[in-house]
């Protein structure tokens, strides 16, 4: 199960919390962004319990996370190689 997850994190933290996160073996992709969110990770699990344990007790617990905004791929279309 794949997910795109939005992170807000403390200003100034960003490039260290990038670095942390994508060491979780959860995290496919990490990225710094500018706009309304400071992070985009996305995550590949095993099912919703999975994701649900993830972002409780692995992403939202990490002392500079402010607010995430989690979105679940339905479908994906992959580009032709």
């Amino acid at each position: 199960m794949l997910a795109y997850v939005l992170i807000t994190v403390k200003s100034g933290s960003e490039r260290d919390f990038l670095k942390e996160i994508s060491e979780f073996k959860e995290v496919v992709e990490a990225n710094l962004v500018i706009g309304e969110n400071d992070v985009v990770i996305k995550i590949d699990v095993e099912d919703i319990v999975h994701m649900d344990k993830f972002l409780t007790e692995k992403l939202r617990v990490q002392p500079d996370v402010f607010l995430t905004t989690t979105m679940i791929i339905t479908e994906q279309i992959k580009p032709k190689a």
